[in-house]
């Protein structure tokens, strides 16, 4: 609107500028809408990245991948950085404008007034004078930032529109399972006897995931399943067991066949989730506490003593790494417990307190094969062979072979010692004590206080350059405004002197409208004029108006140069420090916690805060020059200006005292918000299988209504700030204005005009400089919270000092000894390994076995220095406390429990360093038998991997964690059951492969199931931290007070026997 007033009120001086500006301005939101949607893409890609190195850190450390990561986030970050870089010279431009755009147009007017052979006077410059400044902040600063806000509005909008039309599950609930669906999602309508009969039944069933793939996941797949039966599926790695249960779950829709459901479902999901809250809360999940049942169910699944062990009970609140229903399909469950747990497990919870429900279960355990109802086998995603236990080993087919290692039919005896499990290791449990009576509460995000530090200024101005940088940056921003002020002065020269011809021609009456003039005309001798014709005055006031633009946009891509140099610098000094933290810092915070820093407040630091820092210090230039052109013309107008200043100044550090803690609160309320939804993401199979939607979208919606009110109150702050300012600057132009009525005709209308026009600029400049110092100050709290990420605890030095490094060729041996060693995970906690004092000799295979608590994990922790210790661990004569981190990880290779892959290539994920060619990886891959899985992918090792390898299953997974042990070639294995998620068949291989490939190497295995150690050459017995074991396994069996001992009659009989027989065979060949 103010753009068009001034073209109709000034038509014949604006003729040939009027319209230019605003297409250019165009231009450039549409340019900014361009480079919004390349940073928006790219930091998507930085930030998932980031996810999944936050997620996988502690395989990171173990496999000494922080390098390798490093340089990919270094990658993603330059390659986002480039994108930031295109819009914030665009936003350089926008801010030059405020500085040359206003003068540009009146050089233009006057250049084309004068060309068309007129005289300039002051009443018509000042006239377009006062039209431009009134149009200067409106059309420099909100006008191009309303459009850059629009384009970047339309890409969020356009970018929500995409996700929305995302293909989307058929959401039935589990309470409405019962109910038909329409034939068109492949679920048909049930016949009334067959719904009474069968609980799930698939009719000539296709699916699979990737809709572009040539192979089906499942292919022409029948089954009916009858009500409160036990089935059984089984099969080997990447056989279609678990897609069976997302087909019945509705997570994977089917191309062809049809599904008939009938009632509601519970879902155990192969990798156990877990979101962050108590333990109860976890259990129940969402639904009402009903204490007889949650009793019963508690002591069904066993877990009585790992109550008991917790410091708070059911009450521990767990971290993220670590209705009544009629169909439970359980993925695996049996695989992260010991043998006797998963016989408890089964008996009491699957056989006993589910009993009348229909039950699938998918599992690798086929001991328990002869006591389910029905079994169904697939290969390849194609049903081989159902059929009851007796008929299936009676048929021939390959499943007897299958189960004649591990199934023994001689009636098991109940468990008579008590229950043991590893299954809690996965859980981050946070505690801060064992206090009895205390409710724990969450380990709480920090948040500062008081004002921002010096040292966060000083940090970020440092971070962007050395001295000479920041001093050269500086230089051009007084540079430019001493231009500016230059061509200000020399257009009231100038006017002055075509005035000052005109008197002495007398051809017209000496106009003194111009304060300057009356300055100059009569203090000064008329010889003080500098005689300059009108052709070059024009030279010359079009050289400063060049060298102001030069000047400005130079300025202003410095200026964003170095804020980009800073944030880079904190980006990376941040993630660096991240990424050599210790274990201790990542299991006190949340992913959600830390990723909160690496999105919102870089982003913060990318884009907001060099647009507020480059605003302060430009305003300020111009404040200080606007002040001293007022204090030159009137000095009695700095009273005023002086007052209001003053009024700014305590109105902002009012203002600031509440809106930093309130944009500090914004910060801690949006992690949980991150934290939450990344959590639901990971279990969104689980959550909707019980049907748990609206119970996790009340839980987000509250977090998300937390963070809202605290950036709504923020926004509120900055209004009712910008109100108050904007009464004062009213109240100031109102007192400068009457002051003149008040003071009686003596003053020149030119001084009027002048007073007003600059009065009116300046309150503009105050009120903008008040607010961006405001909202300098508010995003300085970004880069306060990212400087607290870059001062984490870190790890011991990765590299070992020249003095004590070990030969090239160590570890030739394998001799593992602990002497004495403690091990604590939080200083003023009790030891969790306490006085180990053990020698593992050369060559020998070990496995390790224990109770819940036991310290087996913590074992491998001690190993590899993933938290503090006392004491030491002595590898072939070298004492690892003198290593460094990477010399010592670097020569153990581990296959852990949980395979963890990362997207990128298959290539990168075996050999991030590119230390071996493609022959040993393929070698290592044929080993596992994968290669062929490999070879079939678009483009071999260079295929891309899913983020987590989810394209993998998680046995394959297994095996690609095998394959990366055979490439490393250590002397020192650890293996962290290792099986447990894979069938008999990959069992087999696996530890076929172990045996041949690590013959001549010490290997350490965690076990869960008692027969992949029960040919070991010894087995370490663990209890509450300490040793109490530690022999050949046929050795300890002959203690029959011992652990041990107890431990193998827990599996049963016939299993015991089993177990016995294979400790002895092994005990004769080793003696032999």
């Amino acid at each position: 609107l103010k753009k068009i007033q001034s073209i109709f009120l000034t038509t014949d001086e604006l003729i040939y500028y009027n319209f230019y500006f605003i297409f250019f301005l165009a231009l450039l939101g549409k340019l900014s809408s361009v480079y919004r949607l390349k940073t928006a893409l790219r930091t998507d890609e930085r930030v998932r990245l980031m996810n999944e190195i936050i997620s996988g850190i502690q395989v990171i450390k173990m496999y000494t991948w922080e390098k390798p990561f490093a340089k990919l986030v270094s990658i993603s970050r330059r390659v986002e950085i480039s994108a930031i870089r295109g819009a914030s010279y665009v936003r350089g431009i926008y801010m030059s404008f405020m500085m040359f755009t206003s003068r540009t147009s009146l050089f233009i007017t006057i250049l084309a007034y004068v060309l068309f052979g007129n005289t300039i006077n002051a009443r018509q410059v000042f006239m377009v004078t006062a039209f431009y400044n009134v149009l200067r902040q409106s059309m420099t600063i909100f006008f191009p930032q309303g459009l850059a806000l629009i384009a970047e509005t339309k890409i969020s909008i356009d970018r929500l529109n995409q996700f929305l039309l995302y293909e989307e599950t058929d959401l039935v609930s589990n309470e409405k399972h019962t109910n038909s669906v329409g034939l068109a999602n492949g679920i048909t309508e049930k016949n009334d006897l067959d719904t009474f009969i069968n609980a799930v039944s698939i009719t000539n069933g296709t699916a699979k995931w990737i809709g572009s793939s040539n192979e089906n996941t499942l292919s022409n797949l029948t089954m009916n399943i009858k009500r409160g039966s036990l089935i059984a599926v089984i099969g080997p790695v990447g056989s279609g067991k678990t897609s069976l249960l997302h087909v019945i779950l509705q997570e994977l829709p089917l191309l062809m066949g049809k599904l008939n459901v009938s009632g509601s479902i519970s879902y155990a999901s192969q990798e156990p989730w877990l979101f962050t809250g108590s333990v109860r809360q976890n259990i129940l999940f969402g639904q009402e506490m009903d204490r007889m049942r949650y009793k019963t169910v508690i002591s069904k699944c066993a877990l009585e003593r790992d109550f008991k062990l917790l410091p708070y009970a059911d009450k521990t609140i767990v971290g993220e790494r670590g209705v009544s229903l009629n169909i439970y399909l359980l993925d695996d469950p049996l695989s992260a417990v010991d043998t006797h747990v998963g016989k408890q497990l089964f008996e009491n919870c699957i056989r006993d307190y589910l009993g009348q429900k229909t039950v699938i279960l998918i599992t690798h355990q086929l001991q328990y094969l002869k006591d389910v109802d029905h079994l169904f086998i697939l290969k390849n995603g194609i049903l081989q062979a159902s059929g009851s236990f007796d008929d299936l080993q009676s048929s021939g087919l390959d499943f007897a072979n299958l189960l004649k290692s591990e199934v023994e039919e001689v009636k098991e005896e109940k468990p008579k010692m008590s229950r043991q499990s590893s299954a809690n290791r996965k859980v981050s449990v946070i505690s801060t004590g064992s206090t009895e009576g205390n409710i724990p509460q969450q380990v709480e995000e920090q948040r500062s206080t008081g004002t921002i530090s010096s040292y966060v200024y000083k940090s970020y101005i440092s971070a962007g350059g050395n001295c000479f940088v920041v001093f050269g940056v500086f230089f051009l921003l007084i540079i430019a405004q001493v231009a500016a002020s230059l061509g200000d002065y020399f257009i009231t020269y100038w006017v002055n002197l075509e005035q000052k011809r005109a008197e002495e021609a007398g051809s017209t009456r000496v106009l003194q409208h111009s304060a300057y003039y009356d300055y100059w005309f009569h203090n000064s001798d008329s010889s003080d004029f500098w005689d300059f014709s009108t052709e070059t005055s024009i030279y010359i006031y079009a050289g400063l108006t060049v060298a102001v633009i030069v000047l400005s946009l130079t300025r202003s891509f410095a200026f964003f140069e170095m804020c980009m140099k800073a944030s880079v610098t904190l980006h990376d000094t941040m993630f660096n420090s991240i990424i050599l933290g210790t274990m201790r810092f990542f299991n006190t915070n949340t992913s959600g916690r830390i990723l909160n820093r690496f999105s919102k407040d870089m982003g913060a630091v990318d884009e907001r805060l060099p647009l507020a820092l480059v605003d302060c210090t430009q305003i300020g230039a111009a404040l200080l020059a606007i002040i001293i052109v007022i204090g030159t013309v009137d000095p009695w107008l700095l009273i005023p200006t002086v007052v209001m200043g003053t009024l700014f100044y305590f109105i902002r550090v009012f203002y600031l005292k509440t809106s930093r803690n309130i944009k500090r609160l914004e910060g801690v309320t949006r992690s949980p918000v991150f934290a939450h939804l990344s959590a639901s993401l990971q279990g969104l199979t689980t959550i909707r299988a019980f049907g748990a939607q609206a119970v996790l979208e009340k839980e987000f919606d509250n977090h998300q209504d937390l963070h809202s009110s605290t950036w709504f109150s923020f926004i509120a702050t900055a209004t009712a700030f910008g109100y108050f300012l904007d009464i004062i600057c009213v109240i100031y132009i109102a007192l400068i204005t009457f002051s003149f009525l008040v003071l009686g005709n003596e003053t020149y209308g030119g001084n009027v005009g002048l007073a007003i026009t600059q009065a009116l600029g300046l309150t503009g400049m105050f009120q903008w400089g008040m607010r961006q110092t405001a909202e300098l100050e508010n995003q300085m709290t970004s880069v306060e919270r990212i400087l607290e990420y870059t001062s984490v605890e870190h790890e011991p030095p990765l590299k070992t000092s020249p003095d004590k490094t070990p030969p090239e060729t160590w570890p030739d041996k394998g001799e593992v000894k602990f002497a004495d060693l403690f091990l604590y995970y939080f200083p003023d906690d009790p030891p969790v390994l306490k006085s180990l004092n053990f020698t593992i000799r050369p060559l020998e295979k070990v496995g390790i076995v224990g109770r819940t608590g036991a310290g087996k994990s913590s074992l491998i922790a001690a190993l590899f220095r993933l938290t503090d210790t006392k004491g030491s661990i002595i590898i072939d004569g070298v004492d690892t406390n003198n290593l460094g981190l990477h010399d010592l990880r670097s020569k153990i290779s581990i296959i852990p429990q949980e395979p963890v892959l990362f997207s990128g290539t298959m290539r990168k994920n075996l050999d991030p360093f590119d230390e071996y060619d493609d022959e040993v990886l393929w070698k290592a891959l044929e080993e596992v038998e994968l290669k062929d899985v490999v070879s079939d992918m678009t483009s071999g090792l260079n295929s891309k991997m899913s983020e987590g390898g989810t394209n993998f299953s998680v046995g394959q997974r297994q095996l690609v964690c095998l394959a990366r042990a055979i490439i490393r070639n250590n002397k020192i294995l650890v293996l962290d059951e290792a099986t447990a998620n894979v069938d008999p068949q990959t069992d087999a291989l696996i530890q076929h492969t172990i045996r041949r490939k690590f013959a001549n190497c010490t290997v350490l295995t965690i076990a869960h199931r008692l027969h992949t150690v029960m040919d070991s050459d010894k087995v370490l017995v663990m209890d509450a931290g300490t040793m109490v074991q530690f022999d050949h396994p046929h050795i300890l069996l002959q203690d029959e007070d011992g652990i041990f001992y107890g431990m193998v009659q827990q599996t049963g009989k016939a299993m015991a026997e089993t177990l016995t027989k294979v400790a002895e065979d092994s005990y004769k060949k080793m003696s032999s």
